[in-house]
C-alpha cells in the first residue's frame, strides 16, 4: 500500500505542475478540461482509499498531458525550404512503461526524388550513446561522422557524397534527440533543415 501512496502522490504532483504550465504555452482552458477532470477523479479515489483507481487515472491524465505536449512540439518542426514540399507533421506519445513516457514528433519533406525527414524524440533511449560521441570526437569519427556546431548545438554529421545521403544527430538540453535523414540531397540542404529548427524553444519544453 505504501508503494501505491508514494507513486500516486509523486505522479499527482507532476500532473498538477504540468497542468498549471499549460496555459503559459497557449493552451485554452477548455482544452485542458479532460486532464483536470481526470486528476480530480483521481484525487477523489485517492481520498476514498481506491489507490489502484487513482493510480490508473493519474497515468491516464499523464498520457493526456503528453499528448498535448506532442501537439505543441509539432510546431517546432520547420516549414519546407524554398522549392520543397512538406507533409503534415506527426506526433506520437508512449506510456510511462515504455522509455519513461517519451514524446516523438516527425515530419517528412520532398523535392523531386530527394527527401528529408526530421524526428524529435524526448527521453530517447539512445541519448546517452550519442552524447558520448558528441563529447568525444574520437567516438564520432569511429562511427563515420564528424562533429559540427549548428546554431550553437553540437551535432554529429554523416554524409556520403556518392549516394548523396546522410544524417544529422543533435542532442538538445540533454533531453531531446533530434535526427535528420536525407536521401538524394546535398549536405548543404540537410544542414539547412537542421538550422531551421528552433532549438532554443525546444530546450524550454
Amino acid at each position: 500500500m505504501e508503494k501505491y501512496m508514494i507513486t500516486s502522490r509523486s505522479v499527482l504532483l507532476l500532473i498538477v505542475l504540468a497542468v498549471s504550465y499549460l496555459p503559459m504555452q497557449g493552451i485554452a482552458a477548455e482544452d485542458k478540461d479532460d486532464v483536470l477532470a481526470t486528476v480530480d477523479e483521481a484525487v477523489k479515489q485517492y481520498k476514498a482509499g481506491d489507490l489502484a483507481g487513482a493510480a490508473s487515472n493519474l497515468d491516464y491524465a499523464s498520457q493526456l498531458v503528453r499528448q498535448k505536449k506532442s501537439e505543441r512540439m509539432k510546431n517546432l518542426l520547420p516549414e519546407p525550404l524554398a522549392g520543397w514540399q512538406g507533409k503534415p507533421a506527426n506526433a506520437q506519445t508512449l506510456g510511462t512503461a515504455v522509455f519513461g513516457g517519451g514524446v516523438t514528433v516527425s515530419r517528412d519533406y520532398t523535392k523531386g526524388d530527394g527527401s528529408v525527414s526530421i524526428e524529435i524524440v524526448s527521453d530517447s533511449p539512445v541519448l546517452q550513446s550519442v552524447m558520448m560521441m558528441l563529447n568525444n570526437p574520437m567516438f564520432a569519427g569511429a562511427s563515420g561522422g564528424s562533429l559540427k556546431t549548428i546554431k550553437g548545438q553540437r551535432a554529429i554529421v554523416k554524409y556520403d557524397e556518392g549516394t548523396r545521403s546522410g544524417d544529422i544527430n543533435v542532442v538538445v538540453a540533454g533531453r531531446f534527440m533530434v535526427t535528420l535523414k536525407g536521401n538524394r540531397v546535398d549536405q548543404k540542404t540537410l544542414v539547412g533543415y537542421a538550422e531551421a529548427i528552433d532549438f532554443v524553444s525546444l530546450a524550454k519544453y
